[in-house]
C-alpha cells in the first residue's frame, strides 16, 4: 500500500536509523546538521590521513557516492516513519554534502575549518537551485540538495584554494 511520505507507518529498520542518524549523532541538539557535518570533518580527517595522497580525491568523490546511495533509502524509511518530509534528526545529508565539499581538499585544520563552514552556510541559504531539489521525493530530496550544497561549498572552497587564502 502507498502512504504519502508524511504519513507515519511505524519504526524505520534499526540500520536505517543508525545510518540516517549517524549513529545517533542526528540527535544531538542544538543544530542536528551542524553535529552531523563536525562528525563528517572529523572521522574523514582521521580516515584520509590513511588513505595514499595519490588516491584521496578519488576515495572522497567514492566515500560521499556510497554515503548517498546508502542513505536516500535510509533517509526515505526513517522520514516515512516519523511523518515527517525531513526531520531534522536526519544527518547523512549533510554526511554526503560534507563529503563533497571535500573532494580534492589538502588535509589541514583551516581547510576543514573553511569546508565545515562553507558547507553550513550553503546548506542552510540554500541558494538557487537547491531549494528546489528538496522537492524531490522522500529520502532523494533530503540527500540530494545537501550534495547541491556541497557543490557549491567546493567551488568556494577550491576558488580559496586556488588564490591562496587557506594556506
Amino acid at each position: 500500500m502507498n502512504r504519502p511520505p508524511e504519513v507515519a507507518i511505524g519504526r524505520a529498520p534499526l540500520w536505517a536509523t543508525l545510518v540516517a542518524t549517524l549513529f545517533g549523532a542526528g540527535r544531538l541538539k542544538p543544530g542536528p546538521g551542524t553535529w552531523g557535518s563536525l562528525a563528517t570533518v572529523i572521522i574523514w580527517a582521521l580516515a584520509s590521513s590513511q588513505i595514499p595522497a595519490a588516491s584521496r580525491t578519488w576515495a572522497t568523490v567514492v566515500a560521499a557516492a556510497a554515503v548517498s546511495l546508502i542513505g536516500i533509502p535510509a533517509a526515505t524509511l526513517v522520514a516515512r516513519s516519523s511523518g515527517l518530509k525531513d526531520p531534522q534528526f536526519v544527518v547523512i545529508d549533510e554526511v554526503a554534502g560534507q563529503l563533497v565539499t571535500l573532494i580534492a581538499v589538502p588535509l589541514a585544520w583551516k581547510t576543514f575549518l573553511a569546508g565545515l563552514i562553507l558547507f553550513r552556510v550553503f546548506d542552510i541559504l540554500k541558494p538557487f537551485p537547491i531549494r528546489r531539489l528538496e522537492r524531490l521525493r522522500e529520502g532523494t530530496g533530503i540527500v540530494v540538495d545537501d550534495l547541491g550544497a556541497g557543490l557549491y561549498a567546493l567551488a568556494v572552497m577550491h576558488l580559496l584554494l586556488h588564490f591562496g587564502l587557506l594556506t
